[in-house]
């Protein structure tokens, strides 16, 4: 896990190996594969990490609710925004951490 992540947020590709996609321009941590990591942990009963990282992902929201679909090293939306795919990982994990932990978040 170490080799994706940092400070709680992951990135798709090894950090600092890049991916060879032919894309230009700096890779920011990948928010549908954070909440992905949110909603593993949950299933594996670490509660505590899962919404810890839940609860730092809510404020990259900006102010409608909206994610892109990176974030950037300052904290910056990058990619394409709004981005469906972080919206539905986003509602994925919300529902099994809030299933695991048996109450409302």
């Amino acid at each position: 896990m170490e080799e994706l992540v940092s400070d709680s947020l992951v990135y798709r590709y090894e950090i600092g190996k890049g991916a060879g996609d032919g894309l230009t321009g700096e890779e920011g941590t990948f928010n549908m594969c954070t909440f992905w990591l949110v909603e593993a942990l949950a299933r594996a009963g670490r509660l505590e990490e899962a919404r810890f990282i839940f609860e730092k992902m809510l404020t990259y929201a900006n102010h409608l609710g909206l994610y892109a679909e990176e974030i950037g090293p300052n904290g910056e939306a990058l990619g394409n925004f709004p981005q469906a795919f972080t919206h539905m990982g986003i509602i994925s994990a919300a529902f099994n951490l809030d299933r695991r932990l048996g109450s409302g978040i």
